[in-house]
């Protein structure tokens, strides 16, 4: 249901179109049901609800609920192990005694306590066989039942909803941002896209359509309902198309089976390739990086049928190696291995942004003499290249002053690993020249501010969202090397997984690092307590959906909390019905159920590749608390993971993501402050019509006020 779909992407309710009427009774209840779930309606919006016939008026207001308590993950029932968690969970080894017990006296035998034990320190035994282990033994109401109610606090979370125009509207405006993006999408917004791709097909379509991943998508709907490709313009256009179709990577990091095409869909798609390469030959030299997946692709398509397409028969002509089309990256590094460096930054200015890519490595290879040769080609690159790689630049440099401790590797997919930093330093004075140019660049780029600047002070630390990539979908999650504060006394942090076809079984661990990034402490299924930690129990199958929880004092000696989650067995989490991550923060005496909607703060999907899910960590610092977003990814083991045998590659990834620089909102902030009055949100409404950027929109913003929010923070990134 694109309403649900919208609500959760933009925190705008589209409004209704059904009769009017008096729906007041409607817009009280959905007020108290939206507190129940940590929301609140604007006036806006419950006036509009109010305005709305009985009838329509509970049609919006049940879309409304359903699409925020999925958002928060309030959807699915949350149970715990142990039924009075986080109090009265037992010491491990007397837990797994009890356990062991259990099953002694199920067979009519008998045991002493000291005989038990010894058992079960011998780690000889399969803990998932004994009775009552890793299953509820309790339902979910008895679990609501043995709990108080939570008690209110004004700590808790309350996130404004807004009235919206007609669905049609919103979808459109949705749309039109989306398939715009001047950075890569994510999974789930990727996902979004080719929905109201199918909605909006016939209705305004972007002006451009800077990435590529996005275009296929678009072009996906198209060549399925027979419509004009649009945006091509390179031969791998036609393959990512391709790839999207077959239900594939459409950014080419995984290999993909190609189903058949029908005649139609050939047709299409071999003119296309056709149209590319008799405009531009050089684009052929594309086709050598994915040469494997070409050759299984004109297995599909059989280009040898259709001669008045001779163009699109040479890319597979160079697939097979029949045609030598070397590529400009190609002759760049022929150059570099003859030492001809300015020679290769010469060759690689017909591709600004690979141009850019490549200055680190183009700088440390060229002499003093050839150094000058390239400062100048990148320098004439940076008015042609998009501002989201004038941006990674601008980051990359700020790490280039020393080495790093351990070199991180994120791919596009979010598995990580990492490996020493050999690169020597950058100079100084040429870091300091690049860095501005590259800031006067993007300042040029940046648009002209009609009304006053007022920015909120929270979205400061949030990293530019340079690649939905480097992000999960959910509720307030942030791109990596995001900074959130955190208040309360107590985090709680959340799993849940519902497996698909076979057993599953997750388990959500704590790892705690000193200031050293040493171990401080572990707290999972191996270890109930630590220092005031404690588990909820584990939970070894989720035919239904299962719950684990970690709660963790804010008084904890460790200064790093890195929560992880570790798959022991079955389906991963691209394989899963569902699986998601989150945290909520509380004070000590608010009680209630282990999962309180009211509470979280943020919810994140698991979906990604590896064993070992990563999402975020906590570190502790002179002013407080801060939740840093991570959003990686452990190869890990097939199964049988723990976190004791991730500890040092998870440490090493901590530590060098801790102590990288994002550039973040601040840094376009203060571009603006040279040319533009900027105001620092307060809580006070003003006077006239302002931009405001911050994580939400107030409900206090004059009429002609604009508000870039979360959902919207990739539109401040320059084109």
């Amino acid at each position: 249901m694109l309403e649900k779909l919208i609500i959760q992407k933009t925190l705008r309710v589209p409004a209704s179109t059904g009769a009017a009427g008096d729906g007041t009774a409607v817009a009280r209840q959905l007020d108290a049901a939206l507190l129940d779930v940590g929301f609140s309606a604007s006036r806006a919006l419950l006036e509009h609800v109010g305005s709305l016939a009985p009838g329509p008026a509970m049609d919006l207001a049940a879309t409304v609920v359903s699409a925020v308590r999925e958002l928060v993950g309030d959807h699915v029932q949350h149970n715990a192990y142990f039924i009075n968690f986080p109090d009265g969970v037992p010491d491990t080894v007397e837990f797994w005694v009890e356990r062991l017990r259990a099953a002694v006296l199920t067979g009519g035998g008998t045991a002493t306590d000291a005989e038990l034990r010894e058992a079960v320190l011998s780690g000889g035994l399969n803990l998932l066989e004994l009775p009552g282990y890793g299953t509820y033994q309790h339902s979910y109401a008895e679990l609501l039942a043995a709990h108080d109610a939570l008690v209110a606090s004004a700590g808790d979370r309350v996130t404004l909803l807004h009235l919206g125009d007609t669905v049609d509207v919103e979808a459109e405006r949705l749309y039109l941002a989306l398939a715009g993006s001047t950075t890569p999408l994510g999974e789930a917004d990727l996902a979004i896209l080719s929905e109201l791709a199918v909605a909006c097909l016939d209705d305004a379509q972007p002006a451009e359509i800077p990435v590529r991943e996005n275009r296929a998508v678009l072009n996906g709907v198209r060549l399925v309902l027979g419509r004009p490709l649009v945006a091509v313009d390179t031969t791998t256009d036609v393959l990512r198309l391709a790839c999207h179709v077959s239900g594939g990577d459409v950014s080419l990091v995984t290999p993909t089976r190609f189903r058949p095409f029908r005649r139609r869909e050939r047709r299409i798609l071999l003119a296309a390739l056709d149209q590319v390469v008799a405009a531009h030959p050089d684009k052929l030299g594309d086709v050598v990086r994915h040469a494997e997946r070409w050759k299984r692709l004109g297995e599909r398509l059989h280009p040898h049928e259709y001669d008045e397409w001779p163009h699109a028969q040479e890319v597979f002509a160079v697939a097979r190696g029949e045609r030598r089309a070397p590529s400009l990256a190609g002759r760049a590094e022929a150059a570099i291995r003859t030492g001809a460096i300015g020679s290769a930054a010469s060759v690689l200015s017909a591709a600004p942004g690979l141009l850019l890519r490549s200055a680190d490595r183009l700088l440390r290879l060229a002499s003093p003499s050839e150094r000058a040769t390239v400062v100048d080609a990148v320098a004439g690159a940076l008015g042609t290249a998009s501002g989201r790689v004038l941006c990674s630049l601008r980051e990359h440099l700020d790490n280039r002053l020393t080495p790093a401790c351990v070199r991180v590797y994120a791919s596009r997919s979010r598995r990580a690993w990492v490996g020493p930093d050999r690169r020597p330093p950058l100079p100084a004075e040429l870091v300091a020249e690049l860095s501005s140019l590259l800031d006067a660049e993007i300042s040029a780029r940046l648009p002209e501010p009609e009304r006053p600047l007022v920015v909120d002070p929270e979205v400061l630390d949030v990293a530019l969202p340079l690649s939905g990539k480097a992000a999960e979908g959910g509720f307030a999650v942030l791109p990596r090397g995001s900074r959130a504060s955190v208040s309360g006394e107590l985090l709680r942090f959340f799993m849940y997984w519902r497996q698909t076809s076979r057993r599953t079984d997750y388990d959500l661990s704590v790892l705690l690092l000193d200031d050293e990034f040493h171990t401080a402490g572990q707290v999972s299924w191996t270890n109930y307590r630590h220092d005031g930690v404690v588990y909820s129990g584990d939970i070894t199958d989720a035919t239904n959906g299962a719950t684990e929880f970690i709660e963790v004092p804010l008084t904890v000696r460790g200064r790093y909390v890195v929560p992880q989650v570790h798959i022991y067995a079955g389906e991963s989490f691209d394989e899963v019905a569902e699986s998601m991550f989150g945290y909520q923060t509380r004070t000590r005496d608010q009680g209630g159920a282990p999962f309180d909607a009211r509470t979280v703060r943020a919810r994140s999907q698991l979906r990604g590749p590896g064993r070992v899910a990563l999402p975020m960590v906590f570190v502790k610092g002179t002013d407080g608390w801060q939740a840093v977003w991570l959003h990686l990814y452990l190869r890990g083991k097939p199964s049988f993971n723990r976190v004791e045998t991730t500890t040092f590659t998870t440490a090493d990834r901590v530590r060098a993501l801790m102590e990288r620089r994002y550039l973040t909102v601040s840094y376009l902030v203060d571009r603006w402050r040279a040319r533009a009055e900027v105001r620092t949100w307060d809580g006070h409404p003003p006077d006239e019509p302002v931009t405001f950027i911050g994580i939400e929109a107030p409900e206090e913003l004059p009429d002609g006020s604009e508000a870039y929010t979360l959902d919207r923070l990739t539109e401040l990134i320059p084109a």
